[in-house]
C-alpha cells in the first residue's frame, strides 16, 4: 500500500479524531441493502447486498490512520537490507505489470506516452515505467517517500500532496497507475472520476486491489490478511467493473494478481499483520526452510486482481437492441412498429437489424424502417446463419448494454424494463432472460397438436442444460434464452467463431470463462412451433452444440492476448501497402 490523499488527511498536522458518520448508501451502487458481516480490530465490516462491496462503516477517523501511517508502515524498512529486498520484489511486480499493460495499451510512443501514478511510495513503479519508456509523473502523500522517489528517478518528478493539490489539467496523462490504493480510498466513485478527468480519451487505468472472489479471501475467510483497519473498501471483479463503469471506464479486463514475492517477505507480512493460526503456521515453516529458499522470488497470486480499464469516449445510457431477420415476413412489422416504440426511462434505444436475404419479402418491410433515427439496418448478402447475423450486429453496437431479440415475437418486450435495470442499477453485468418464471412455471416448447415433438425438444433442452451446468459448475435453469442482455464492454477481449444457433452456446459460455456469471430473470415466452416457423434444425444443430460444447470446454480465455492479437492484426493492416489491404482483411 502507498498512503496518498486518499488516506488523506489522516497525515495531517493536527488529524481529527472524529470518525466520519455512517453511511447509509453502499459507496459504489448508492443501495440501502446493507448488514453487518462481522468486526476486525473493533471496526465493523458491512456488505452491501445488492453489488457485494463489502467496507468499513464508520471509517477509522484521521487520527486513527495517522497513526497507521507511519514511517514503519511499509513492509521491510527496519534495515538497509529488508529495505533493498523490498524494492528489487517491487521493481519486478512492476515489470510484470507493465508487461501486461503493454499487452492490453500497447507499449508507450511519442505523445503517447504520459504516465502517472498516483500513490507511489518510494517510487519503484516509476522507476521501471521511466525504464520502458513513459514519461512519469507520481503523486505522494508521505514527504520522506516522495523524496526518496526524486532521488530515484531520472527524468519524470513526484509531488508531495494530495491529487488535487497538484492541479492537473484535464485529459493530459494516457496511463494512471493506482497500486494497492483504491482500497484505501475514502470515496471510491468520486476518487475514479477524478482520474478520469486526468485521463484523456481512450486512456488506460491499471489498478491492483486486494479481490473478495481471490482463493486467499474464500479460504482464509474472517481470518483474510487483508482486513485491516486502513483498507476501507473490499472488491471483487463484479463490483470494481460496477464502479469503473459509473466513473466513466470501459473496455474493462479482471485478471488474478500476480506478484513478485519472497517466503520472508510474506512472513514479514504476516508478523506485522498476524492472524491466528496462520502467522504461527508460517513462522514455524520459516525455522525449517534453509535461507536460500526464504529469499527467493516467486512469481504467486496472492490475494489480489489487476483490473484494465480505459476513460470511456461517451458515458451516455444507450441500449443497442440486435436483431437478426431472416425470412420473418409475417412478424417483422409488428415487432419492429412495437420496437421503434418502445421506450425505457433514463435510456437511449439504437436497434441494429441485421437481414440476412430473405426470399420472403423481409428485407423489403425492414428496408421502410432504415430512415428512422432509432435503426440502423445491415443488409447481408447471403445467409450465414443466425449466429453470423448476431456477431456483425454486436460489431456495429455503439450502446453500453446489449440486448439480443428475435424477429419472432416469442418473447415479450414489456420485459425489457426489468433486464436493462439490473445492467443499469449496477447490480450485474450479464443477464438472462429466463423462460423458466419459478419453480412450477414452464414456458419452454408447447406446440399445438405436437405434444410428442415439443416433449422431445424440452428433453433435449434439459440435456444440455445439465451438461453445461456440470462442465462449467454453474446452475442455470436456462442457458439457452434469446434474451441475453449485457454490458457490451463485457465482450472486450473475446472472439467469437460460431455462425449458427451454436452461437448461443459460444456467447454464454465466453462470458462464462470471462468471469461473468449471468443472473437468471423471470420473462415471458410463448414458443412458436416448426409449422409457424421455428428454424432450429432437430439434427444438424444438436451436433453442432455438442462440437461447440466440446471446443469451448478444452480452451481457454486470453482476453489480453485477443487484445494484443487484434491490437497488431490492425497495426499490419494499417502499416501494409493499398494493394495489399484487400488480401490482408480477406485472411
Amino acid at each position: 500500500m502507498q498512503p496518498t490523499e486518499t488516506t488523506l488527511p489522516a497525515l495531517a498536522a493536527a488529524p481529527s479524531a472524529v470518525k466520519p458518520p455512517l453511511r447509509s448508501q453502499c459507496p459504489v451502487c448508492d443501495s440501502n441493502r446493507l448488514h453487518y458481516s462481522f468486526s476486525h480490530q473493533s471496526h465493523r465490516v458491512m456488505r452491501c447486498e445488492n453489488c457485494a462491496l463489502m467496507f468499513l462503516n464508520p471509517q477509522p477517523s484521521d487520527r486513527e490512520l495517522s497513526e497507521i501511517y507511519t514511517a514503519e508502515y511499509f513492509l521491510g524498512h527496519d534495515t538497509e537490507e529488508g529495505r533493498r529486498d523490498s524494492s528489487e520484489l517491487k521493481r519486478a511486480t512492476a515489470r510484470q505489470y507493465l508487461a501486461e499493460l503493454t499487452r492490453y495499451n500497447g507499449a508507450p510512443s511519442g505523445q503517447h506516452s504520459r504516465l502517472i501514478e498516483v500513490g507511489c511510495g518510494e517510487g519503484d513503479f516509476l522507476c521501471e515505467a521511466e525504464a520502458a519508456g513513459y514519461d512519469v509523473l507520481g503523486v505522494e502523500y508521505a514527504p520522506a517517500a516522495c523524496a526518496t522517489a526524486n532521488k530515484r528517478l531520472k527524468r519524470g518528478c513526484v509531488e508531495q500532496g494530495e491529487l488535487a493539490d497538484a492541479k492537473l489539467p484535464d485529459a493530459h496523462f494516457d496511463v494512471c497507475v493506482l497500486n494497492d490504493v483504491i482500497e484505501h480510498v475514502r470515496d471510491p466513485l468520486a476518487f475514479l472520476r477524478e482520474i478520469r478527468r486526468i485521463l484523456r480519451p481512450g486512456g488506460a487505468l491499471f489498478i491492483a486491489t486486494p479481490c473478495l472472489d481471490s482463493w486467499s479471501a474464500r479460504f482464509m475467510k474472517e481470518r483474510w490478511m487483508e482486513w485491516k483497519p486502513e483498507h476501507l473498501s473490499y472488491f471483487n471483479k463484479a463490483n470494481i467493473q460496477t464502479a469503473l463503469l459509473k466513473a466513466g471506464f470501459e473496455d474493462v479486463i479482471v485478471q488474478p494478481g500476480w506478484k513478485t514475492l519472497s517466503f520472508d517477505y510474506v512472513q514479514s507480512h504476516f508478523e506485522k499483520f498476524p492472524v491466528p493460526l496462520f502467522t504461527p503456521a508460517v513462522r514455524m515453516l520459516g525455522k525449517m526452510l534453509p535461507s536460500s529458499v526464504k529469499k527467493k522470488p516467486r512469481r504467486v497470486v496472492a490475494s489480489g486482481m489487476m483490473v484494465f480499464s480505459r476513460r470511456a469516449r461517451e458515458t451516455r445510457e444507450r441500449l443497442s437492441v440486435i436483431v437478426p431477420a431472416f425470412n420473418e415476413a409475417e412478424t417483422i412489422r409488428p415487432m419492429m412498429d412495437a420496437l421503434v416504440a418502445k421506450e425505457i426511462a433514463g435510456m437511449e434505444i439504437e436497434i441494429v437489424v441485421v437481414e440476412s436475404n430473405s426470399t420472403d419479402g423481409t428485407r423489403e418491410i425492414v428496408k421502410q424502417f432504415a430512415a428512422h433515427p432509432r435503426v440502423k439496418v445491415i443488409l447481408e448478402e447471403k445467409p450465414r446463419g443466425k449466429g453470423r447475423a448476431v456477431r456483425t450486429g454486436l460489431a456495429a453496437a455503439t450502446g453500453k448494454y446489449v440486448l439480443i431479440q428475435d424477429a419472432d415475437l416469442e418473447y415479450d418486450m414489456e420485459d425489457y424494463d426489468s433486464l436493462v435495470g439490473a445492467l443499469a442499477s449496477g447490480r450485474h453485468a450479464f443477464v438472462l432472460g429466463s423462460r423458466h418464471g419459478g419453480r412450477n412455471l414452464w414456458k419452454m416448447r408447447q406446440f399445438t397438436g405436437q405434444r410428442s415433438l415439443s416433449s422431445f425438444l424440452n428433453l433435449g433442452h434439459w440435456l444440455f442444460t445439465t451438461a453445461i451446468n456440470v462442465l462449467f459448475w454453474k446452475r442455470l435453469r436456462d442457458p439457452f434464452t434469446m434474451f441475453k442482455v449485457f454490458r457490451r464492454d463485457c465482450l472486450h477481449g473475446l472472439r467469437f467463431e460460431c455462425n449458427r444457433f451454436d452461437f448461443d452456446f459460444e456467447l454464454l459460455i465466453r462470458l462464462m470463462q470471462k468471469g461473468y456469471t449471468p443472473a437468471e430473470i423471470p420473462v415471458n415466452y410463448r414458443s412458436r412451433s416448426f409449422k409457424e416457423g421455428k428454424k432450429v434444425s432437430m439434427w444438424r444443430d444438436p451436433l453442432t452444440w455438442l462440437v461447440a460444447l466440446a471446443r469451448l470446454r478444452t480452451s481457454k480465455v486470453d482476453p489480453l492476448a485477443e487484445i494484443e492479437h487484434t491490437r497488431n492484426a490492425q497495426t499490419a493492416t494499417e502499416s501494409a501497402p493499398l494493394s495489399a489491404q484487400p488480401a490482408l482483411a480477406h485472411r
